[in-house]
């Protein structure tokens, strides 16, 4: 490949993370880490000072695993059962449902927490699935700062206030893009597991497919294959029936009547019925918006491209081609982050590309104050830094390739 400086250096020493970057993460995550202790023993936390569940997301998680325990496996897709048994787990009421969606495969982690007291499940969860996400944060950027920006990156604090899977999420699309040039079965291996989220699914056999990929596809293969074979062996025929049959009443509930504010999905499919626009025409810009990205990640992951914009674009595409997406999901975009650093590291930074992220985290951060659909804009501001530094990066490599043919002449 040839090289080719895509992007001046113009903030910072040249093979050191952006101290603006740093300092910013730094401040988020001490917040993080001191806010969820104090929380908890103030009772703002898990649980409130009448010892009683505060309603949040995991309570879904612990039901499904409490009902799989018990044998009825197949009734954690059944919205009033789920409740009822979210109900005497927290002592208290609340509006709508934590509905339980995830396919079969996903009980076996269900039903390993919930062996254990609601408080240990939930706190332990929020901790153990965060250790892999700090490792491949960690390993992507290549500096001990990777570690500070990822605590510090705002939809963790997201993640962890209502105890969902962004960690594991972002840990294996993140672990898939890391290990993918040099360790494809282990890639694969990661893709497989993602199959819990089958909403990622759409992009990554197209991109493996136009990379030539094989090795990663037929390993993802494999693992999705007997994950679904495990799960039917544990939890029988009938939870894979549920989990077909609950599926479309819960699209229903979520994407056409907006059970769920708007506000709090961060798709643009979302965003267009935000701001008042019919079902019919937040799909169209959904699907175009899905189809124009898909176009563009097999022209980048079949061309020269570094390779950490190829795996930056494609963790960015999984977000914006979903149209189900939480500030929780958002987790994964400090993979595409971090992908971005590392190009950073590598050819430098520009200024504006410093000050654009410091933004996307300050966009993130005010989710909590402003109760607005500010992921969606993050997302396209990452995504339009990739695209900018893709641009960079073949105008460098057309001007050296000039100037290499005028000295030739």
């Amino acid at each position: 490949m040839a090289e080719a400086s895509s992007v001046p250096p113009a903030i910072g020493r040249h093979g050191a993370v952006p101290a603006i970057l740093v300092n910013i993460s730094f401040v988020l995550a001490i917040v993080t880490l001191a806010y969820f202790p104090t929380a908890y023993l103030g009772h703002l936390w898990v649980f409130d000072a009448d010892g009683r569940g505060i309603p949040t997301d995991f309570v879904n998680v612990w039901a499904a695993g409490r009902l799989a325990l018990e044998g009825h496996p197949a009734q954690a897709w059944d919205w009033d059962i789920q409740k009822q048994v979210e109900l005497a787990l927290l002592k208290q009421d609340f509006v709508g449902h934590f509905a339980w969606h995830y396919p079969p495969p996903f009980l076996f982690v269900a039903s390993f927490l919930a062996q254990f007291p609601y408080a240990i499940a939930f706190i332990g969860w929020a901790a153990f699935s965060m250790v892999p996400y700090l490792a491949v944060m960690r390993a992507i950027i290549g500096r001990n700062a990777g570690l500070v920006i990822a605590v510090g990156f705002p939809a963790a604090f997201l993640n962890i206030l209502v105890g969902q899977n962004g960690f594991l999420t972002a840990s294996l699309i993140g672990g898939m893009l890391y290990l993918l040039p040099t360790r494809p079965v282990l890639a694969g291996i990661c893709l497989g597991l993602l199959s819990y989220k089958p909403q990622y699914g759409l992009l990554f056999p197209l991109v493996l497919f136009a990379a030539a990929e094989w090795t990663v596809l037929f390993t993802a293969a494999i693992v999705t294959v007997a994950m679904a074979a495990m799960s039917w062996l544990a939890f029988g025929t009938e939870s894979w029936q549920a989990f077909f049959h609950w599926i479309p009443m819960f699209s229903q509930a979520f994407l056409t009547e907006g059970r769920a504010p708007w506000f709090k999905m961060q798709s643009i499919f979302a965003l267009v019925r935000y701001v008042g626009g019919t079902e019919q025409l937040a799909w169209i810009f959904q699907w175009v918006l899905t189809a124009s990205v898909a176009v563009a990640l097999v022209v980048v992951w079949r061309s020269r491209l570094p390779y950490a914009l190829k795996a930056a674009m494609l963790a960015t595409a999984t977000l914006l081609t979903t149209p189900y997406l939480f500030m929780y999901d958002l987790v994964v975009l400090g993979i595409a982050v971090a992908f971005l650093i590392r190009a950073g590291l590598d050819e430098g930074f520009a200024r504006h590309e410093v000050m654009a992220l410091a933004l996307v985290f300050a966009l993130l951060a005010s989710f909590l104050f402003l109760g607005q659909p500010v992921g969606f804009p993050a997302i396209l501001i990452v995504f339009g830094l990739i695209l900018g530094r893709c641009a960079a990066w073949r105008s460098a490599e057309a001007a050296s390739a000039q100037l290499a043919l005028t000295r030739t002449n």
